[in-house]
């Protein structure tokens, strides 16, 4: 009973959800402001955190972005619009910079120059110019494909229609953010929630008429697609920018170190009620245009440019209870369910105290006053306790030893790098051993990066294992429908979908396989490195088969903690009773081929030494870039052997032997032209 009436609040929240994304995206006229909106997102995702058998295909959980609409054409980017890593401190600066420098391998006398830009409060927008005239304007829409708005952005004064300027490309996706000023939109309070849904809304019209009485703005401040743009650095680009006829962001500066970075962040926070826009931080970006090539992108982010957002926000509340959360990898995680409270307009209920190490460092325990911090999108968290309000009989929070699972024994790992045990507390099953690792690998295994199967999301998981239909990934490829068919809130229509779904996914990417499978450490980018040298799961398989572990060793991005989590993927039997039976049910495609027209088509190369100015992973990334490959022995199949300082003689050796080309740095680079 009581999982019924929480089932139909649940349900009810969904609903809700619903009807104001209806009304926000498809009939621009959102029934509550954002705070509001966040609200009960924020409530229908402790819901199904509280209750793991919660779970819907319309939760905010599954919500990435926004599809394009029907109402307007969907159009592919050329040049996919990426998000940006979020920075909330200067020690996050630090870091990013750190990593900029270790992929550059730290080049002497190298200073990173920013470009720092006032991250405006808006709709992006991406518009196409070819010979000088606007042809195209898009949405971000889900980042790789955005919605036609051609007509509605034709109507902003900011966008030029036409360019005739001699310095302007051939062809170029400019991008930058529609917006309404504060000033603006106070005759318009009336008709919309708040200056950003005003923009959304109004460049949605289905009239193009309707958009132009809204009073649009843009500013300019990147670019895709670029054919014929003679450009060096951001600044000089943000120039030309200002150059063609569009406005950019009066905010804009080149600063060149973090001391400098943090000191415009807090000018600009102080100033943030006097500017007419809404801005929420500060986006950095490399400024040299070579450099930020050389850097290229991670995932769906790029490696050169970070969020640097406002301030967060916090409150105080009460710790009510600390529950133990265990994921797909045995993780314990320590959640606080906190007296209800709102922090920057949304409700928190619960906030992450991450792992033992900070509930023993902060002293944490049940029945504590404490602030809580939600900086942007960030889980909320547990900042300090206020000691003067605790209750004399209070007790310390103990870590279990053992798995409030299944019992098992709780371990630390030992962390090769930092020569330390992991903060981290893991229950030591193997895996489908332990019911709630079971479960959450099962999730996984079903989630949108890896199966991506329709209608069967977390919800359908635990009601399926409840019911033993599955324990193991390869059961949802054998469900009993007839059994289904028969259970409450089922159909012949909704098991016939099930099946259609489950069958359209029985062919499925090399990569996302290897990520389905759920191995610590493997990531989807891993994944991916992981399907692209290793081409075919039979290859994968053959690792374990042929103790071919050291053929992962000079893989790009795969390192010691990656192999050894895949050494133990293999030794144990459970997993390789999944392998096996999934080989047998799946068509697992091959990896597609690299390109083969660039100049290195058909060569293979390896590396030796140490390279100047250049790090390892820049110099393999050139070589694949040109179509190359790299190889990881000294064997007849190596074309070139490249040598940098202080080289492994014995390689040098083999490839003399072999009448292997041997190659200094420059050589080799002027191959590349």
């Amino acid at each position: 009973m009581i999982d019924e009436r929480i089932n139909q609040k649940y349900l009810n929240k969904i609903k809700l959800f619903q009807k104001y994304n209806k009304h926000y995206y498809n009939l621009n006229k959102p029934l509550v402001d954002d705070n509001e909106f966040d609200k009960l997102k924020l409530e229908i995702i402790n819901l199904e955190k509280q209750y793991k058998f919660l779970s819907h295909k319309d939760s905010p959980s599954y919500s990435v972005g926004f599809k394009p609409s029907k109402i307007f054409k969907k159009i592919k980017h050329k040049t996919a619009m990426l998000s940006l890593g979020n920075a909330f401190s200067e020690e996050d600066l630090i870091n990013f910079e750190k990593k900029i420098l270790n992929f550059l391998n730290n080049e002497v006398g190298l200073n990173i120059e920013y470009s720092a830009e006032p991250k405006i409060d808006g709709i992006s927008a991406s518009l196409l110019f070819k010979g000088g005239k606007f042809i195209t304007g898009l949405s971000r829409g889900d980042g790789k494909e955005g919605e036609d708005i051609t007509e509605n952005l034709k109507t902003i004064k900011d966008i030029p229609h036409e360019i005739k300027l001699k310095s302007f490309p051939e062809e170029i996706d400019i991008r930058g953010e529609v917006f309404i000023q504060n000033s603006d939109f106070k005759n318009l309070s009336n008709k919309f929630a708040n200056p950003r849904n005003a923009a959304s809304g109004s460049l949605r019209q289905k009239d193009a008429k309707e958009t132009q009485k809204i009073p649009l703005k843009f500013i300019a401040y990147t670019f895709g697609y670029e054919k014929g743009l003679e450009v060096s650095t951001q600044e000089g680009y943000l120039k030309k920018l200002k150059e063609w006829g569009f406005k950019t962001n009066p905010l804009n500066k080149t600063i060149g170190s973090i001391k400098d970075l943090m000191k415009n962040y807090n000018e600009v926070e102080k100033k943030r009620d006097q500017i007419d826009f809404d801005i929420d931080g500060i986006v950095y970006k490399v400024n040299d245009f070579g450099l930020q090539k050389r850097l290229g992108n991670v995932a769906n982010a790029p490696r050169w440019a970070i969020a640097h957002k406002f301030s967060a926000n916090s409150s105080v509340s009460k710790i009510e209870n600390i529950e133990i959360q265990i994921g797909r990898t045995g993780a314990l995680t320590p959640v606080a369910k906190i007296k209800p409270v709102k922090i920057g307009g949304v409700v928190v209920s619960n906030a992450t105290l991450h792992n033992e190490e900070e509930i023993n460092r902060k002293d944490i325990r049940i029945g504590d006053t404490v602030l809580i911090e939600r900086a942007g999108d960030v889980i909320p968290h547990v900042i300090s306790v206020d000691l003067k309000l605790r209750d004399k009989n209070s007790k310390k929070f103990n870590f279990p030893k053992n798995c409030p699972s299944c019992g098992s024994k709780t371990v630390k790992d030992f962390n090769f790098t930092t020569k330390k045990k992991d903060a981290v507390r893991r229950c030591s099953s193997d895996g489908y051993e332990c019911e709630k690792m079971a479960i959450e690998k099962l999730k996984h295994f079903v989630s949108k990066e890896a199966f991506n199967i329709d209608g069967f999301g977390k919800k359908i998981v635990e009601n399926f294992w409840n019911l033993n239909l599955i324990k193991f990934p390869q059961d949802i490829f054998k469900l009993d429908y007839v059994k289904i068919e028969k259970l409450e809130g089922w159909g012949k229509q909704s098991v016939s979908n099930l099946k259609y779904s489950i069958n359209q996914k029985k062919i499925i990417s090399f990569e996302k396989f290897i990520y389905a499978l759920g191995i610590r450490h493997i990531g989807l980018e891993n994944a991916k490195i992981i399907s692209k040298n290793l081409k075919s799961l039979r290859n994968f398989i053959s690792l374990s088969k042929k103790n071919n572990f050291d053929n992962l060793i000079n893989i790009d991005g795969i390192g010691e903690t990656q192999i050894s989590s895949i050494k133990n993927f293999f030794k144990n039997d459970t997993n390789l009773f999944v392998l096996q039976n999934l080989e047998k049910i799946l068509t697992v495609k091959n990896a597609e081929n690299q390109k083969t027209d660039g100049i290195l088509n058909n060569k293979t190369f390896m590396f030796t030494g140490k390279l100047s100015n250049m790090s390892r992973s820049e110099a393999k990334s050139l070589i694949e870039q040109n179509s190359g490959s790299i190889v990881s022995n000294v064997t007849k199949k190596l074309d070139y052997l490249i040598v940098g300082e202080k080289p492994t003689n014995r390689k040098i050796d083999v490839a003399r032997t072999l009448k292997i080309k041997i190659l200094d740095q420059s050589s080799w680079l002027k191959m590349l032209k």
